[in-house]
């Protein structure tokens, strides 16, 4: 029987870091993984798309580049090669989490992980029939897809014409016709780049918008820009079954039958806390997921629970501070997590990023606000690179606080820019103090820098 000091349960983005920072602050720890180090973000969602989404980008450039004076001929596009270089990326960054914990003496078991109460005032943890005791617990069991009960769906899943974001990025070639179930952040990234490298891609979505809270203006220039490279959206329709080589639905306009090779259900993710053995300690939940505080312990003492599973917001940075924050309180450190200044980005082609409030959220907390919205055309660089773009800076103030509570961004480079702009969100400076702020010049991200200049 092992004894340690933490057990962390789930070696993805959460799990794995927790691990690693409790393991440098002294602490003997074991960390359990079923699958593979690096969890869901690592293996099959934020690391792998972001591969396929940068290969469909320079197919792109090769392609339309003709205004910039460059002009390719026959351009092809290997979607197996990009697959295989996803695969690689995904090794390679794999076995550098492993080396990691090798590194800082994390015990790491690669089975299934279950609670099995307690044992004396320690908490027991089973594996392949094997017992581990600690002192304490940290739950990053991650999260999974949701599988609605449309009719068809469990039978296209296990015929392979249902796929989920596990499935489409081990596909070696490309459908003729993908249907996305789900216009989220998962499903337009998947969308982008199927609809980038020639493939038929429709989006149905239940709700009137695509990508859930995002500013409805950003979601106008995404649906723009798309449905100029034939991306078609059916949105308020509801899937009503999936046929072998169909998608039915209905809108306002009725009952359709969308022809496709591929189905991508992307209609959510749900905390993954079945069969870890929580309720043998007592751990609340709510609707499937563990409840925490801002400090990330559970209802349990020594119990914390960071990543996915505790459903707040499902982000692999969120995560990571959230482990931080769970080993800082487990070593004495006071500490918490501010999800008001985390930001959110879609690495579609134009790249989404935001934090923050948008000015509907906001009015709807009762915040006196003021919006400025600025093109990105006001940076010189953004000009100089992007053809005719239609990006764009939204800044949302708290008039009676004079502090920035939201910015809201689309075009190139939001991804890399917006960690400024949660830095602005978080600190509550106001914006008189931004202004003296020396923004490098040419960048797009001066455009941060004149919406200032305009609240």
């Amino acid at each position: 029987m092992d004894m340690f000091d933490l057990i962390v349960i789930g070696g993805g983005p959460g799990g794995y870091l927790a691990a690693e920072r409790a393991a440098q602050g002294g602490l003997k720890v074991c960390l359990f993984e079923k699958r593979a180090l690096g969890g869901v973000c690592l293996n099959e969602g934020c690391i792998p798309t972001k591969t396929l989404l940068n290969s469909a980008k320079l197919y792109r450039h090769a392609t339309e580049s003709r205004n910039f004076g460059v002009t390719a001929e026959n351009v092809l596009f290997n979607h197996a090669q990009v697959i295989k270089r996803k695969a690689k990326v995904v090794r390679t960054l794999v076995a550098g989490v492993g080396m990691t914990m090798t590194a800082n003496k994390v015990n790491v078991v690669k089975a299934a992980a279950t609670i099995c109460g307690r044992e004396a005032d320690k908490f027991k943890v089973e594996a392949e029939g094997n017992t581990y005791l600690a002192d304490r617990l940290i739950i990053a069991c991650g999260s999974e897809a949701v599988v609605p009960p449309i009719p068809g769906v469990k039978e296209g899943v296990e015929s392979g014409f249902v796929t989920t974001n596990r499935e489409i990025l081990e596909m070696t070639e490309l459908p003729r016709e993908l249907a996305v179930i789900g216009g989220g952040v998962i499903g337009l990234e998947m969308a982008c780049y199927f609809a980038s490298v020639g493939v038929k891609v429709t989006v149905i979505e239940m709700m009137n918008k695509i990508a859930g809270p995002t500013d409805s203006d950003i979601c106008k220039v995404l649906m723009d820009e798309y449905a100029k490279r034939g991306m078609v959206f059916k949105l308020s329709a509801k899937v009503l079954s999936v046929k072998p080589g169909f998608v039915v639905y209905e809108d306002a306009e009725g009952q359709h039958e969308l022809p496709c090779d591929k189905v991508l259900l992307s209609v959510g993710r749900r905390a993954a806390t079945r069969n870890v053995g929580l309720e043998t300690i007592g751990v609340e939940m709510n609707r499937g997921a563990i409840v925490t505080d801002d400090k990330m312990e559970t209802n349990v003492p020594n119990v914390y629970a960071v990543g996915d599973c505790n459903g707040k917001i499902m982000l692999a940075h969120t995560a990571y501070r959230e482990a931080e924050v769970a080993v800082n309180n487990i070593l004495g450190r006071k500490d918490r997590v501010n999800y008001n200044s985390i930001p959110s980005v879609i690495y579609t082609d134009p790249e989404v990023a935001s934090v923050g409030d948008t000015k509907e959220a906001a009015q709807k907390k009762g915040i006196k606000v003021k919006e400025v919205n600025v093109p990105m055309t006001y940076a010189g660089r953004y000009v100089a690179e992007v053809d005719q773009g239609r990006g764009f800076c939204k800044i949302v103030l708290d008039e009676d606080k004079n502090r920035i509570v939201g910015v809201h961004l689309v075009g190139s480079y939001a991804s890399e820019m917006i960690l400024s702009a949660a830095m602005m969100v978080d600190s509550e400076l106001p914006p008189e103090r931004i202004k003296q702020f020396v923004f490098p010049h040419p960048t797009v991200c001066e455009v941060i820098r004149e919406a200032i200049f305009k609240l």
